[in-house]
């Protein structure tokens, strides 16, 4: 199983490295952003967050060279600001997020996150967790299912979908949700259950409210001059990133009026438009396609 990762080289770019500076990678995953902002560090340190122990082990061996410039902690990115209070860093040179799946957790059929492969219900990043897949299946209400569905799968079928998952109760594996979007979607483009998959996933590992919440934890940790960086996948993603760059690079004066010396705000924005992965990626990972890169820097 090998991990490709998203515009790797963009984004190291876009951070604009300094050797000795302070940095996070959000999302270690299989460690390929880690891996380059090492390279180009001297006294500098990197922390690294995953929840998935899996890929923290995959990541460790990866990275074993630079072991003295890197510090590897097993959280959820939500308590980037505390996980760094305990070892006294307050302040970082820049961050980056990427929030896509790792595809060592897409191929592995046991984690339930693909559609192309039978397995119980799960979806969990953290295997510690005693919520998954299975839950939200089994136990939310047809309204409930049917809104997350429509809210984080942009499914258009998700009433139909939710009123018979609800009839056919219970359900355990992968398949059997399969089944249900082949017979619903089956005029869709692309595969019939992608969107459902990608709903019970984004529920299940609270993914959107933690990145809310964590943007605007992270923005005050930023160094002046300092850079955040994130790869999002689906529009939800990047409708929050874009949003709130665009809400912290805003100034409440009118443009009509100058004044001197006036405040800045906290953020610009360093790309106007996202930045998407060339064709060669594309070809090369068909898994990049959706991928968008942002990008702002603290004034």
């Amino acid at each position: 199983m090998t991990h490709y990762s998203v515009m790797l080289n963009e984004t190291i770019e876009v951070l604009k490295i300094n050797p000795s500076g302070i940095y996070v990678d959000a999302t270690l995953g299989g460690g390929g952003h880690s891996e380059l902002i090492l390279k180009q560090l001297t006294s500098g340190h990197l922390y690294a967050f995953d929840q998935d122990s899996y890929a923290i082990t995959k990541a460790q061996s990866r990275l074993q060279k630079y072991e003295n410039n890197l510090t590897i902690i097993k959280s959820n990115f939500l308590y980037i600001k505390e996980e760094l209070l305990k070892l006294g860093i307050t302040k970082i040179d820049g961050i980056i997020f990427d929030l896509g799946l790792s595809s060592f957790q897409i191929d592995d059929s046991t984690r339930g996150f693909s559609y192309m492969s039978d397995s119980l219900l799960d979806m969990r990043m953290d295997l510690n967790s005693s919520f998954s897949a299975f839950n939200i299946v089994n136990e939310y209400s047809y309204t409930s299912l049917r809104d997350i569905f429509f809210k984080y799968g942009e499914e258009k079928n998700a009433s139909n979908i939710a009123k018979v998952i609800i009839e056919r109760r219970p359900l355990s594996t992968t398949k059997e949700i399969v089944d249900i979007c082949d017979k619903l979607n089956y005029k869709e483009k692309g595969h019939s259950s992608k969107k459902v998959f990608q709903a019970l996933r984004i529920e299940t590992n609270n993914e959107i409210k933690i990145l809310e919440n964590t943007l605007v934890k992270v923005l005050p940790l930023l160094k002046t001059g300092g850079i955040i960086a994130v790869i999002s996948f689906h529009s939800l993603e990047d409708r929050i990133v874009k949003h709130f760059f665009l809400d912290n690079a805003k100034t409440n004066i009118p443009k009509e009026i100058v004044i001197l010396n006036a405040e800045k705000p906290p953020l610009t924005i360093l790309t106007r438009h996202p930045i998407l992965p060339s064709d060669k990626e594309i070809l090369e990972n068909s898994r990049s396609k959706s991928a968008k890169l942002r990008a702002a820097i603290k004034n």
